[in-house]
């Protein structure tokens, strides 16, 4: 099935993640497939645009598909996620939306963490001046500080999106158009912060059945809790 629909916990992956975000955005647009796009438009929700991505081409790409629904709504920030983090805690979450009452062009949560698959370098100063990718074949150091698929944009940034998108060069490796590229090049325009996550865990993505029921276990430990 899409991964968008593969249960987490007894819920849809996407239910899930859209009703983590409920409290703080007033739409949202998904980006699916052509296989599964009529699947998701089915289900009916009104506070949601599905938009359709014929090839897996990068996630700026998926990013820019959203670039008439921003311009038709014109929003404050615009907020973007990765469909498989859904177990960010709302803690995390509430201080991301702090955070953007200094009005950053872009704000987002990082985790310290072993074996990272992103690095974010930054200069003595503290500014973010590159992001290492694993994926990529970049040399990555035993730990560092990675995002955690949540960004909070203005939307001023967003559409600054196009600008670096013409300037872009594909991966090494994957030859897709990747979005975090973006945030050095922003941090060198404009004013760029992050915000601690509360856990280590929240970070977790869902790509093996090993990081699903990582995230299982502790959704339901957290739901156990409540």
């Amino acid at each position: 099935m899409p991964k968008a629909l593969v249960p987490v916990a007894g819920r849809p992956m996407i239910d899930r993640v859209l009703d983590l975000y409920a409290a703080y955005i007033e739409h949202a647009v998904v980006v699916a497939h052509p296989s599964f796009a009529d699947t998701l438009r089915g289900r009916g929700r009104a506070d949601v645009t599905i938009v359709e991505q014929p090839e897996p081409t990068g996630m700026l790409d998926a990013i820019l598909l959203a670039t008439p629904v921003v311009r038709e709504r014109v929003p404050d920030r615009v907020w973007i996620t990765w469909c498989d983090q859904v177990a960010v805690l709302p803690a995390t979450i509430e201080r991301l939306a702090a955070a953007e009452a200094d009005e950053p062009a872009l704000v987002f949560p990082t985790v310290t963490r072993a074996d990272p698959y992103i690095h974010v370098v930054r200069d003595a100063s503290g500014q973010i001046v590159d992001v290492l990718h694993r994926r990529e074949g970049d040399a990555l150091p035993p730990a560092g500080e990675s995002d955690m698929g949540l960004f909070a944009l203005a939307r001023g940034a967003f559409e600054r999106l196009p600008e670096y998108a013409r300037a872009l060069t594909p991966g090494r490796a994957t030859r897709e158009r990747n979005f975090l590229p973006f945030i050095p090049w922003l941090s060198s325009r404009a004013a760029v912060a992050t915000v601690p996550c509360t856990d280590v865990r929240e970070a977790v993505g869902i790509n093996t059945p090993d990081e699903l029921r990582t995230a299982e276990a502790w959704l339901r430990e957290r739901e156990a809790v409540r």
